[in-house]
């Protein structure tokens, strides 16, 4: 499949490409130089990108195949990414990193088993990008965590962003095992 250049030079693919160079960025922060305030700006930034990118493809009418790939997949390596920096640093448990881990390895099948049946992925729906969406305000939240007011503050919204997100993460996978499984009865009809 050709791509045209119209397609891939987007504003809305630039935002996304713009967190995927934030992974890297806030690993290397975090982990290498120990930057805790850095770091949360990198994670505010893909928070924000994540937010606007949709929004402005809708608006400027700039949906693209491309771009409805490689949001989801940026927003997984995002979330892995920084799930394993967090646990690392001890800012979340690794049971944190284990659950969201297995949903997202689950969803890799699932997406798979769809895949070969229909000849299609999964089309992000309102669920999955509330989910994703809790968890990307979670984590720079729970990066400020400390023994501050501020920091207590910050603990506790980043919970509560964090429980709502995983929650819901679990829920969108379901929602996603239904598509899935009302395809494959279609099929067979």
């Amino acid at each position: 499949m050709q791509l045209s250049r119209k397609e891939v030079l987007t504003i809305p693919n630039g935002l996304t490409l713009i967190r995927a160079c934030g992974v890297p960025i806030f690993l290397w922060l975090l982990l290498g130089e120990n930057l805790k305030g850095w770091s949360y700006l990198v994670l505010a930034i893909g928070a924000w990108t994540d937010y606007f990118d949709g929004k402005v493809a809708r608006w400027l009418h700039q949906e693209s195949k491309i771009g409805a790939a490689m949001d989801p997949t940026i927003d997984r390596l995002y979330i892995a990414a920084t799930v394993i920096g967090l646990a690392l640093k001890h800012y979340i448990p690794w049971w944190m990193v284990g659950v969201l881990a297995a949903r997202d390895l689950y969803m890799v099948v699932l997406l798979a088993f769809y895949r070969r049946k229909s000849g299609q992925v999964f089309s992000v729906t309102f669920l999955g990008k509330a989910a994703t969406f809790n968890l990307l305000y979670a984590f720079p939240f729970l990066l400020l965590s400390s023994k501050s007011s501020w920091g207590e503050f910050a603990h506790s919204f980043g919970w509560g962003f964090a429980i709502w997100g995983i929650g819901l993460y679990l829920l969108a996978a379901l929602d996603y095992s239904k598509i899935a499984l009302g395809h494959q009865r279609r099929a067979h009809v």
